[in-house]
């Protein structure tokens, strides 16, 4: 059991290196039943830390077994340094030296998956963060950027792929039937951004014409197997290395750009300069095998690792505390591709939904934190919607109040300034503060405070002076470390709309002339007011357009007023917000009704509000099913003082019904017309034919509520004639969530037996199953963990299946006996020895144990307790488990 807490590391702590690696020269000899790695590293001192006597040169290691060490060519004695469970201590003799050392480390028994490892029959790298140190010793910190050469030996029989960072400069074959590959980078780059495959893999080759004229080979790496899923990837890369041109002007600089699929991953992929390893789940994509959804995903994580090409790598982090400097700015950019190549609108929608079920309920627990954090105690734990999603809304909120021709000139000015080094979250800002000559001192604010800010908007009208104010309130609470917070700099993009929905002229108190129909408030006190002047009635505000600020707002809206928004908003994403805030506002009715023991009653509103969506056949089919979609249980638990999980369900369950009869006919129609529409055209991975399928299957969802045998023979009818995984996979869900049983079991039996060598297949089989909200939940799940194609050792496994039973299905995991509390406790007790990464992060729900009722708060704690009187935690599961309970 740990009886000392991890160090605690902190910004403020921040140290520039004593040394610097010029030069990296490594030769790995891979075996099957351990690895050589031979490391020379052509080290200076750091010229900013130089004067007085040479410091001792501290290099990182773990799980390394040191077989020889030498300076400057003298071998070195045990006698000469200092060797522990995570450094190597030694005193060089001059300012500039080379260190030689050889280790011997075991990757193929490496279930960690950090550092080199095997996935099934490959050898390949994960080394963000800190995965290096357990590849051989270094200066594991990413301020430390050096030029590699890496020569990778293997037999050629088994690995006849050696693959590293950079441009192939020799090759040829050794003795033993064994071969081997030299790569050289000519880019410096931080250890993080590493990588080496070697493996039997098969290639997808093209190639993309820079726009000066440069020509690069472009590879996607597979098993064989998986040879026909990667034109979507390429095309995506193609698309995306175009966009980067036009958008940023950005071109790639090596001479090859290199994809490879892995199975056992712990993240989605990584940017390893001109060598990317990914999860296999966001490379491999095809019809019969991967749903919209995943086509669109692989568009999105091919492109945002390609995005960090700049943004990450030629410009990195100088320490872990910057993690959003590179991963913030590189999901705004990607989000942004996708909308450019999909439905801007649908695209926000989604990343907004997705922001306010998960980050804000991160921004409300104990691992609530800054996105620059402060201090931490395992960087893995910082991978975290916070960085990433809340990060990335830092940004677009600086494009909303600079503009994009000003957005741009900052970003080009960040990337000239700063190419080759290794910066800070400041100097972006700086950048961006020196191109648009705006003082973005307050705004800096985003980064040092945590929690989400709370927005109350109120209204006065004044028809003599024919004035309307709008006054802003703002205030955040108080998050682990910070109880006070001051005022953020807050962008509100509104329009104000007249009684027959038509966008109001905008003219503030003290302008000559309106500026336009909607534009940005700077809200930047704790309360502030803005009156717009010449309003002939009192309109009605359309407020946070775009959702220009990831903030909770408040505004009074009456039902009446949000119908009306439904209709007339001339802005999109408020058409569904408003949408969203009527159905909130039923469903906590009937979730009230629920828990006093009434019977339910549903505003009728919400149903006509969705038949009017239904009937609007100019609107975006996508917009349809999106404004189809009821706010879900994570979401609504979210935003409660105390989540009811029951009577959520039940609530949510009933509204569902409700609209399922009394819309039936509408959605009939329409679930007819798209499904022909599929019939008759083959399947494309493109937006209008995403739109269709989503409408079509959210209408399915509703009316196989309602019972009748003719949507239960379409549903069969969909399930076992398609040409593709988006219909068939929705066809099983509703089957799995739907009370027929002799039906359910024989389409679960035959999806298995037809796709069972699919992994990733398999991973929905799993993920449908685990999801389902009918009784007996936790007994399903147990006895999929027993079914052959499952292992804890496969991180997209647990996610498919015990991630998305805890994560997924509230109703299922809340048993208020607390098994479910109890079985995930489990989990992540025998997964911290196998993997602390996955472990760590399945720990999510039941840290979030405040927002329940006390029962389950008890349980939820007594199972953290349990975890961390285990045995030896690992540093990942140890401060997960302490700050949920502190």
């Amino acid at each position: 059991m740990r009886t000392e807490q991890p160090k605690m590391i902190y910004l403020k702590d921040y140290q520039a290196p004593d040394y610097l690696i010029d030069e990296t020269h490594l030769t790995f000899e891979l075996f099957e039943d351990h690895s050589l790695v031979h490391a020379q590293l052509v080290m200076r001192r750091n010229p900013a830390c130089a004067g007085g006597e040479l410091p001792p040169l501290i290099l990182d290691g773990q799980q390394l077994e040191l077989l020889s060490l030498s300076l400057d060519g003298e071998e070195l004695s045990e006698t000469d340094y200092q060797l522990d469970d995570s450094h190597l201590r030694l005193q060089p003799k001059a300012e500039r030296f080379v260190i030689d050392s050889s280790v011997r480390i075991h990757p193929e028994s490496n279930t960690a998956l950090e550092g080199l490892y095997k996935s099934g029959g490959m050898f390949c790298t994960q080394c963000e963060a800190e995965g290096f140190r357990k590849i051989t010793y270094y200066l594991d910190r990413p301020d430390v950027m050096s030029k590699f050469t890496t020569t990778v030996s293997a037999e050629q029989h088994r690995y006849p792929v050696l693959l590293s960072n950079g441009n192939p400069v020799a090759s040829g074959p050794e003795e033993g039937g064994r071969h081997w590959a030299t790569w050289e980078d000519p880019f410096k780059k931080p250890a993080y951004l590493f990588a080496l495959v070697a493996g039997d893999l098969w290639c997808v080759e093209d190639s993309f014409t820079t726009m000066s004229r440069r020509e690069v080979a472009l590879r996607i790496y597979v098993e064989p197997e998986n040879i026909d899923k990667c034109q979507h990837a390429m095309d995506s890369l193609k698309k995306s290395m175009k966009w980067d041109e036009e958008v940023y002007g950005r071109e790639y600089d090596l001479d090859i750009f290199m994809i490879v699929a892995v199975n056992d991953f712990n993240m989605g992929a990584m940017e390893n300069k001109g060598l990317n390893i990914f999860n296999s789940s966001c490379v491999l994509a095809r019809a019969e095998t991967a749903t919209d959804a995943a086509h669109q995903r692989v568009e999105a994580v091919v492109a945002h690792e390609y995005f960090h090409n700049w943004s990450g790598n030629r410009v990195t982090c100088r320490d872990w505390f910057q993690l959003s400097l590179k991963e913030g700015f590189t999901v705004f950019r990607d989000a942004e591709f996708s909308a450019d190549m999909n439905s801007r609108t649908v695209k926000r929608i989604e990343d907004v939904a997705y922001l306010r079920t998960h980050q804000f309920a991160e921004d409300a627990g104990p691992m609530a934190h800054p996105v620059r954090p402060d201090a931490y105690m395992e960087i893995s734990n910082f991978y975290t919607l916070t960085v990433y999603e809340k990060g990335s809304e830092v940004l677009r909120m600086i494009h909303c109040l600079l503009g994009a021709e000003a957005f741009r000139q900052g970003s080009d000015l960040y990337f000239a300034r700063h190419d080759g080094q290794a910066v800070t979250c400041d100097d972006f800002i700086q950048a961006m503060e020196d191109a648009s000559g705006q003082d973005l001192s307050q705004f800096k604010r985003w980064y040092t405070q945590a929690g989400t800010p709370r927005l109350a908007v109120s209204e006065v009208y004044d028809a003599q002076a024919k004035t309307y104010s709008l006054t802003f309130r703002q205030s955040c609470p108080a998050t682990p470390g910070q109880s006070e917070k001051q005022p953020f700099v807050i962008p509100v993009a509104l329009g104000l709309l007249d009684a027959a929905g038509n966008d109001l002229p905008l003219r503030l108190a003290g302008e000559s002339a309106a500026v336009g129909t909607s534009r940005v408030l700077s809200v930047t006190e704790a309360e502030q007011r803005f009156v717009f002047e010449g309003i002939e009635a009192k309109p009605l505000p359309s407020l946070l357009r775009g959702f220009s600020a990831p903030v909770k707002l408040s505004f009074p809206y009456s039902r009446d007023q949000l119908m009306f928004l439904m209709q007339h908003d001339s802005d999109g994403f408020n058409r569904w917000e408003a949408g969203q805030q009527l159905a909130v506002q039923v469903l906590q009715e009937l979730i009230g009704q629920q828990q006093r023991g009434e019977a339910l009653v549903m505003d009728p509103r919400l149903t006509g509000a969705l038949r009017s969506v239904l009937e609007d056949e100019q609107l975006d089919q996508a917009m349809v099913a999106e404004m189809l979609s009821l706010p879900g249980e994570g979401y609504l638990t979210e935003i409660s003082e105390v989540a009811d999980v029951e009577a959520i369900h039940a609530a949510r369950e009933f509204a569902r019904r409700q609209l399922a009869e009394a819309l039936f006919e509408p959605l009939w129609q329409r679930y007819q017309a798209n499904r022909e529409a599929s019939r008759n055209s083959a399947y494309v991975a493109e937006a209008a034919h995403f739109a269709r399928r989503s409408l079509q299957n959210i209408a399915l969802s509703y009316l196989m509520l309602d019972g009748k045998a003719e949507v239960l023979a379409a549903c069969l009818e969909q399930f076992e004639v398609c040409d593709n995984m988006t219909e068939r996979l929705a066809a099983l869900a509703v089957l799995v969530n739907s009370p027929y049983e002799e039906e359910k079991a024989k389409a679960l039996a035959s999806f298995a037996e037809f796709f069972k060598d699919n992994p990733l297949v398999m991973d929905q089989w799993f993920s449908v199953q685990a999801a389902c909200s009918l009784p007996g939940a936790l007994q399903r799940v147990q006895q999929l963990m027993q079914h052959p194609t499952f292992t804890l050792k496969n991180p997209n496994k647990v996610r498919a299946l015990i991630g998305a039973f805890a994560g997924q299905n509230p109703v299922g995991f809340h048993q208020a006996d607390g098994s479910g509390y109890r079985f995930l406790a489990d989990q992540v007790i025998t997964l911290n020895a196998l993997n602390p990464q996955i472990a760590a992060r399945l720990l999510a729900p039941l840290t979030r144990w405040r927002k329940y009722d006390s029962a389950r708060q008890g349980l939820m704690r007594a199972e953290l307790e349990r975890i961390l009187a285990s045995g030896e935690l690992s540093s990942d599961v140890f401060e997960v488990v302490s700050k949920s309970l502190a």
